[in-house]
């Protein structure tokens, strides 16, 4: 009974998110799509470590994350059937000014509910962070090498956020992810040079 106890304690709740999130990160480092089954479950975990230290923005993003998971788990099922589709890519100039236009959308409309219907202690930062999230999620579904950028910038963001309310554990998480973007980016860079040679062969 002590056991189950310290895994639904706070504490407990952040090792079991620190061992999905980083199982997730390595899955997604070898763009590896097992990445996905581990990100239905890891948003749940987190949906309750959020709530209760009133990172609502955060939260609801867990809820997206879940179906997101979902949704990659399906685009990437369906990418291994057709050689040409699926592979590794980066993101079409036309999306840029719509990615822009939705991020600047979003991050207000996150902004207004949390100062105006939440107890929110820092619904910019909160903003910020899920608003990016979300469009790294929608690049990383479609395989666009430049969801690591938005992950460096989400991750060294969520990583002083989450110091500030002393969630120490899963600062761990997020610095690590900082690192591991970093190196992700690199790695996907390193795969899309052998894609193409492979293309011309």
């Amino acid at each position: 009974m002590d056991i189950i106890q310290y895994l639904i304690s706070k504490e407990g709740l952040e090792f079991i998110g620190l061992g999905f999130g980083l199982l997730y990160l390595f899955l997604e480092y070898k763009a590896n799509i097992w990445l996905w089954p581990v990100g239905i479950i890891m948003p749940l975990v987190y949906i309750v470590i959020f709530y209760q230290n009133k990172f609502y923005a955060d939260m609801t993003f867990n809820v997206y994350y879940l179906f997101a998971s979902i949704y990659g788990w399906y685009i990437w099922s369906k990418s291994l059937e057709k050689t040409d589709q699926g592979l590794i890519s980066h993101l079409p100039k036309k999306y840029i000014a719509r990615l822009t236009a939705t991020f600047v959308a979003i991050f207000i409309a996150i902004a207004f509910l949390l100062i105006n219907f939440t107890d929110s202690e820092v619904p910019y930062g909160d903003s910020f962070t899920t608003t990016l999230s979300i469009l790294a999620m929608w690049m990383l579904a479609h395989k666009y090498i430049e969801q690591w950028l938005l992950w460096i910038v989400v991750n060294a963001v969520t990583a002083m956020l989450y110091h500030s309310k002393e969630l120490n554990i899963t600062v761990i998480l997020f610095v690590v992810n900082f690192f591991v973007s970093i190196l992700g980016y690199v790695k996907w860079k390193k795969m899309m040079a052998e894609q193409e040679q492979q293309q011309t062969v």
